[in-house]
């Protein structure tokens, strides 16, 4: 097999307007190289351009294997794979950098976006994956970079999560207990510090006869609830239209009878609806935030509830009246754990008051409750 006739393979191919099976495939190579071509070659080129066509092309290994959390792509001869023995460099090459152009183009159209020169960034959601995917394309990039995260749906519960060295027995007995008392609380940390799996962990707790209703950007928690009702935003399609905001979403979600509401992650405006929901009677909400530690917390709400029209005086006030817990997620290599337990307290301005961390154990002899 050829370079020259892969490439024209992939031309008709490109132009054809049908699906792309084994037998499509394995007809065009034959024509296009006169009918005279050893089986051998045929299969070769078959896996070659049944790379380019379906899938994610060369990554779909990478993606598959469960450990994984994304996978990067920064040059044909450079992709990283991050999960669960942390970032490294796999072997997987793609033959040039048009190869990996086309794969993200191809990738953008499945997501119902646009990546040309024209539109140069791309971000989306490939369909029935649970991947997120980012691509930008020269010359804003040195090369096509591409970044796929995947997001696994969380199904662990406390045991489990107990069990993989998450926090021990004494802070599990703890965590149930904040959800049994309805006490309203975020999960904050880094990207991939299991703030999730804690979330859908501790919303298995909730007792079997309160609704829980839970508005999500991607549909990641799963916990072990019999009234578990999962929200999903929607961004816009190609022609700008038919969006519907996680912001939108707390709002009907307040229609559904729900007796505990959720907010997957809350990164926009949607803040002000979710404590306006709190501060309404409905206990026992949650959420999770991006936040390097509780002691960024207040800032990082702030920043959020200026997009809602918060003034930070009046964020202050229904944050102090309707959420009660941080709970810090951490990560290290090969490890998620549960770094800290802070309270909200509200004086000149709103703070974390640290109240346990996994290294000192409990702060004094105040107590939680």
């Amino acid at each position: 097999m050829t370079a020259a006739l892969i490439d024209r393979v992939r031309h008709r191919l490109a132009g054809a307007d049908m699906e792309m099976t084994a037998a499509v495939v394995a007809h065009a190579v034959r024509t296009e190289a006169g009918g005279v071509l050893a089986d051998s070659d045929v299969l070769e080129a078959l896996q070659v351009l049944r790379q380019e066509f379906s899938g994610t092309g060369p990554l779909d290994p990478l993606l598959a294997d469960p450990g994984t959390t994304d996978v990067l792509v920064t040059a044909p001869d450079q992709v990283w794979v991050d999960g669960t023995t942390g970032l490294r460099r796999t072997g997987v090459t793609f033959p040039d950098e048009d190869a990996v152009r086309r794969l993200a183009q191809r990738l953008a159209v499945l997501a119902g976006r646009r990546l040309d020169d024209a539109s140069p960034c791309v971000d989306g959601w490939l369909p029935g994956s649970g991947v997120r995917l980012h691509a930008v394309l020269p010359p804003i990039a040195d090369s096509t970079c591409l970044s796929l995260r995947v997001l696994r749906p969380a199904t662990h519960d406390l045991r489990a999560l107990q069990e993989l060295g998450t926090f021990d027995g004494e802070i599990a007995q703890v965590l149930r207990t904040i959800v049994r008392r309805r006490m309203a609380f975020l999960v904050v940390g880094g990207t991939g510090s299991g703030k999730t799996s804690l979330l859908s962990a501790l919303l298995g707790c909730v007792p079997p006869d309160e609704r829980i209703v839970c508005v999500e950007d991607a549909g990641e928690l799963n916990p072990d609830h019999p009234q578990f009702v999962r929200l999903t935003a929607r961004p816009p399609n190609v022609e700008g239209a038919g969006e519907v905001t996680t912001r939108e979403l707390v709002r009907e979600a307040l229609r559904m009878r729900p007796d505990r509401i959720v907010v997957g992650e809350v990164r926009g405006a949607e803040v002000r609806e979710l404590l306006t929901s709190l501060n309404t009677g409905h206990e026992g909400g949650a959420g999770t935030m991006h936040a390097n530690s509780p002691a960024e917390v207040p800032a990082r709400l702030e920043a959020l509830g200026a997009l809602g029209g918060l003034e930070p005086r009046a964020l202050h006030s229904q944050v102090a009246a309707a959420v009660r817990i941080v709970l810090h997620m951490r990560r290290d290599v090969t490890t998620r754990y549960l770094s800290e337990i802070g309270v909200f307290e509200k004086g000149d301005g709103l703070t974390v008051r640290p109240v346990w961390t996994r290294e000192h154990g409990w702060c004094g002899e105040e107590s939680l409750w």
